[in-house]
């Protein structure tokens, strides 16, 4: 039976979620429809402006995404103790950023007295905004619906645009939220629609090298640059902040250099085209985790199809499971794969 929302996501846990939708609709979400010859690629770019957009008001960034033909993958992160440090009017001013708000909040922002009854009313609207904004539930609704009627006005046709509601796969530490990311930079290189991560069109990690100085990317893969210079990027995307646990931080808890040198690894053993993969020369991240080249591919390949709701240390995992009210998840083998130091269950 399906779960309630609010029992897969629980920002207490982790802050770090994966979230895929897909298009319901034969027609191609963002490709090119091979039937009728008509091409969707520029809602590729809808997409990816519409996450940034809502990026910058809820409170809410973006660890990673990739916009394929008929899907997208996200992966998000909540930051609660932002949306606890926003005042009443920087919610007010969020929240009607992307709804009509309501006329209590309108006359309070005008300055105008309220009454009693009113600030009673204006506090539970404030109250319900201020949780709406670090939702992922509520950041996937204000995608999805606007997305579904720009496509629908442009096809000249009503109905369900999206497969369904989103799948969303809980992070519980940081190996799962690497190869989450991992996973996710490498889809289009995977499905064999690109031939390097710079050529991964409306991808996080095509961004990211985007900004980096050309004198750093080698026209292989990536050259990874000496150092953790962060590029200058839209605020929207997290940073790499290379902190040590997954909830002592603000953004993503590993270097950039890093994170390049293993996703530069990674891209060359997943395509048997490409040269200089060598397990002796394994990157210092699969180094500090202790995980076995092997596994680590796995998960690069087939996270998605590796386990459902959740990853993580398998024992994280069933606690998790068990507080959602189940008694079952998938994935004990490759929870163990990547996490060789986790206690046998």
């Amino acid at each position: 039976m399906t779960s309630a929302r609010r029992m897969l996501i629980d920002a207490n846990t982790t802050p770090f979620y994966h979230v895929i939708n897909r298009c319901v609709r034969r027609a191609f979400l963002c490709g090119e429809d091979k039937l009728t010859g008509r091409s969707y690629k520029h809602r590729r770019g809808w997409i990816v402006d519409k996450i940034k957009a809502l990026s910058a008001i809820f409170c809410i960034d973006i660890c990673a995404y990739a916009v394929m033909s008929n899907h997208y993958h996200l992966v998000l992160k909540i930051d609660v103790e932002k949306a606890k440090s926003l005042t009443q009017r920087d919610i007010i001013s969020r929240w009607c950023q992307i709804t009509k708000g309501h006329a209590i909040a309108t006359k309070y922002m005008n300055g105008d007295a309220l009454i009693d009854g009113e600030r009673m009313l204006l506090d539970a609207l404030i109250a319900e905004w201020q949780e709406r904004l670090s939702s992922i539930s509520w950041f996937m609704r204000c995608l999805n619906e606007d997305i579904a009627r720009k496509a629908n006005r442009e096809d000249e046709c009503k109905g369900a645009f999206w497969e369904g509601r989103f799948k969303s796969q809980a992070l519980l530490d940081e190996q799962a939220l690497l190869a989450c990311m991992m996973y996710v930079d490498l889809n289009p290189i995977r499905a064999g629609i690109a031939d390097s991560l710079q050529s991964s069109d409306f991808t996080s990690i095509q961004e990211r090298l985007n900004a980096l100085s050309p004198n750093s990317i080698t026209p292989l893969i990536i050259k990874t640059p000496v150092d953790n210079s962060q590029p200058t990027l839209h605020k929207s995307l997290a940073k790499f902040d290379g902190a040590t646990h997954l909830h002592r931080q603000t953004g993503i808890p590993f270097h950039f250099a890093d994170y390049l040198e293993l996703i530069d690894w990674t891209g060359r053993a997943i395509r048997h085209d490409k040269k200089g993969f060598i397990d002796n020369q394994r990157p210092k991240l699969l180094n500090e985790l202790g995980i076995a080249s092997d596994a680590w591919l796995s998960s690069a390949k087939d996270f998605r199809r590796q386990y459902s709701g959740i990853s993580g240390r398998w024992d994280a995992m069933c606690a998790f499971k068990l507080q959602q009210g189940g008694k079952w998840c998938r994935g004990k083998s490759s929870s163990e794969a990547l996490h060789p130091n986790q206690p046998l269950g």
